[in-house]
């Protein structure tokens, strides 16, 4: 039998590799590399003398029943779920330290537990104690949810054994289990992916909603290997800076229901409180026009969120460097908004330093953005404020034409209802025209239009 080779596998990404090296050469995280004991791997072929068992093939127009959904009793977290858990799924969530993953879910459980559901709630981080206290700290001290501290994954199965498994069972993370099958330490990737599997298989079997946490990478990832997203049927991102009050729970994947979509929460004293209206904690309330703000409705799944755009320039004096900051938005757009505003619209910041501020600590990646970022540029460097009853969309080419975008009739609706009615969007827009109760729109074949509005030419 040929001799095994040595097998390094990046604790981050799960890259694998012969030798060791200080730097994971696919991730580029330092010091992640760790041996792992090899697999033995067969070549050969099957024999189909020996057994098997053949599989039933079936059509695409077949009658299968949608599955069954089970509310949380948070609406925003339904939301995000696509309606509910369901049954035998399995849904990862990860985000950063603190964001408040331990906090929903436990609240999610309360609500189920006292609803009549078997709850089962497994930390690997905290003891049964700790995690009391912090129900108590959130008053559902009194919902019968079952905890308890375990990492064994052996243990966790022989619990629900010989009882009726519950609704819903929730494991707090899924970088802690151990698996007593395979070699390695608690958290390495041969770890995770082992005892992830036996736990989705455990959910499969007895039709119990399995919530794993994940821990994320400093990049923002889930730690651990990148199958673990494939083996589950949800991911789920909570994310937020602590020094803001909201946090959007996103969906990345959903077996059973659309991606994209969001729940937004509000961080309180007594925990996460649901946000039915996300505009108005994106929206500062201004008593006064202001130059360099602009609103921007924003379309998150199917759900618009308004937000405002804050934009600042500032002159230098000869031979100065200028700076450019953003915060919420990719500085290589604002560049290329920047470089079309100058080259097909004769405006100069080249001796200006350039600020661009999302309100709220929101993170804008629609390319609808670019309009707003536009006309708040154009604001800050004329000094001219922006109607405080305008919002503004649209997607700026390099050659500074305006293309229209998705969704327009639903941003358009959304704004009518905040107050806001006037719209400055592309012209292949405001052709269409919006739905019956949205507001006047202003249409711009290309960007050198827009501006000569904005400027009052």
């Amino acid at each position: 039998m040929a001799k095994l080779k040595r097998r390094y596998v990046c604790q981050s990404c799960g890259s694998e590799s012969n030798r060791w090296q200080g730097q994971c050469a696919d991730c580029a995280e330092w010091n992640s590399l760790v041996e792992e004991k090899p697999a033995t791997v067969f070549a050969a072929k099957h024999d189909l003398r020996a057994g098997g068992r053949a599989v039933t093939l079936e059509g695409l127009d077949g009658d299968i029943p949608l599955p069954d959904r089970l509310p949380t009793g948070i609406a925003e977290l339904d939301r995000a779920l696509g309606g509910g858990l369901v049954a035998g799924s399995a849904t990862l969530i990860g985000g950063d330290p603190g964001i408040g993953k331990s906090t929903l879910l436990l609240q999610a459980a309360a609500k189920l537990a006292s609803a009549g559901h078997a709850v089962a709630y497994i930390s690997g981080e905290e003891a049964a104690g700790q995690v009391r206290m912090r129900g108590v700290r959130l008053g559902l001290g009194k919902a019968p949810v079952q905890l308890a501290a375990a990492t064994s994954v052996r243990d966790i199965l022989t619990t629900f054994a010989n009882r009726p498994a519950p609704a819903m069972l929730v494991i707090d993370s899924i970088q802690t289990m151990h698996s007593d099958l395979i070699e390695g330490a608690p958290g390495t990737v041969s770890q995770v992916r082992a005892s992830a599997h036996e736990l989705i298989r455990f959910a499969k079997e007895r039709g119990t909603a399995l919530i794993l946490v994940g821990h994320v990478t400093k990049d923002g990832s889930i730690a651990g290997p990148r199958v673990l997203e494939h083996m589950v049927d949800t991911v789920m991102s909570f994310e937020g800076e602590r020094s803001h009050q909201y946090r959007i729970l996103r969906a990345l994947k959903n077996r059973f229901g659309g991606t994209d979509e969001i729940g937004v929460f509000a961080m309180g004293s007594d925990g996460l409180d649901e946000v039915t209206n996300p505009s108005a904690l994106f929206l500062t309330d201004r008593t006064s026009d202001v130059a360099g703000a602009t609103v921007f409705p924003a379309l998150e799944g199917t759900r618009p969120v308004l937000v405002e755009v804050q934009a600042l320039t500032v002159r230098l004096a000869s031979g100065a460097t200028p700076r450019r900051a953003v915060v919420g938005w990719d500085s290589g757009r604002l560049a290329m908004i920047l470089a079309v505003l100058e080259s097909r619209c004769g405006l100069s910041f080249s001796a200006c330093e350039v600020y661009l501020n999302i309100a709220g600590g929101y993170r804008l990646t629609d390319p609808a953005a670019d309009l707003a970022v536009a006309g708040a540029l154009v604001s800050a460097l004329a000094e001219r404020p922006v109607p405080s009853d305008a919002v503004i969309f649209g997607e700026v080419a390099l050659s500074g034409e305006l293309r229209p975008v998705a969704h327009a009739e639903l941003r358009q609706r959304e704004a009518a209802k905040l107050g806001f009615t006037r719209s400055l969007v592309p012209r292949a827009v405001a052709n269409k025209g919006g739905p019956k109760n949205s507001n006047d729109v202003a249409g711009f074949a290309n960007l050198q239009a827009f501006v000569d509005h904005m400027l009052g030419r």
